[in-house]
């Protein structure tokens, strides 16, 4: 796990989990000491004890996208604290179907039962006392999203964006054309300060991305 850090009332801790090394990220308001669990793709035991040394009380679990390697974990903790779902509408197809998240190829089948919320682009919804933002940023999968904490200036991006790169678009149903423009128009059209947390490797700003990601110097169509 990462060292845990402030962005306003809520703090946030990485705990990287599974072979794929997927960043699940915990986030919680210091002030009411409730929490969620964001993209939880393996190794639930650990992700549990983590909640526990935060001392934390988890309010639901929230996915960007639904790929074998960020919902390995969703049944485990949804079970053992009761916990509701949120995800992208469209992103359901993958989470319920071991074969359209891909997870049947491993021999490890995974799925996730059907969300409780389904979130919409720009739909604001609150986990407790948190409060965010979805924006539709399909590409990388058909549903996928990203998740806005206006007030800390947070941005959950999964694997849309990440660090000098930007997520595969080579399985079914992604687009690279698509990816781009979700980037474009959701992404940076927000302030260069917004931190980025993508579902792999470093975080990031908006920013930086803007002037150094080469893959977002050439328009939509790169």
């Amino acid at each position: 796990m990462s060292l845990c850090f402030i962005l306003s009332a809520m703090e946030i801790e990485t705990a990287v989990v599974g072979s794929y090394a997927v960043n699940c990220y915990l986030a919680w308001d210091a002030r009411s000491g409730q929490g969620i669990i964001v993209d939880p793709g393996d190794d639930g035991p650990l992700i549990a004890e983590a909640v526990s040394q935060l001392g934390f009380k988890p309010v639901g679990i929230l996915l960007t996208h639904g790929h074998l390697d960020h919902i390995g974990a969703v049944r485990e903790l949804m079970e053992k604290w009761s916990l509701p779902l949120y995800a992208g509408r469209n992103e359901v197809p993958l989470l319920i179907d071991p074969e359209a998240n891909m997870s049947a190829l491993t021999g490890h089948p995974r799925s996730t039962p059907e969300p409780d919320f389904l979130l919409d682009d720009e739909q604001p919804f609150r986990m407790g006392p948190l409060e965010f933002r979805a924006l539709a940023t399909p590409g990388h999968s058909p549903g996928g999203i990203c998740i806005l904490h206006e007030t800390s200036g947070t941005l959950f991006c999964g694997d849309t964006l990440f660090a000098g790169s930007i997520g595969r678009t080579d399985f079914p149903g992604c687009s690279h054309q698509q990816l781009i423009k979700s980037i474009e128009e959701k992404i940076l059209t927000l302030p260069d300060s917004i931190v980025c947390l993508p579902g792999h490797g470093p975080q990031t700003t908006v920013g930086a991305e803007r002037v150094n990601n080469p893959f977002l110097q050439g328009g939509y169509f790169v």
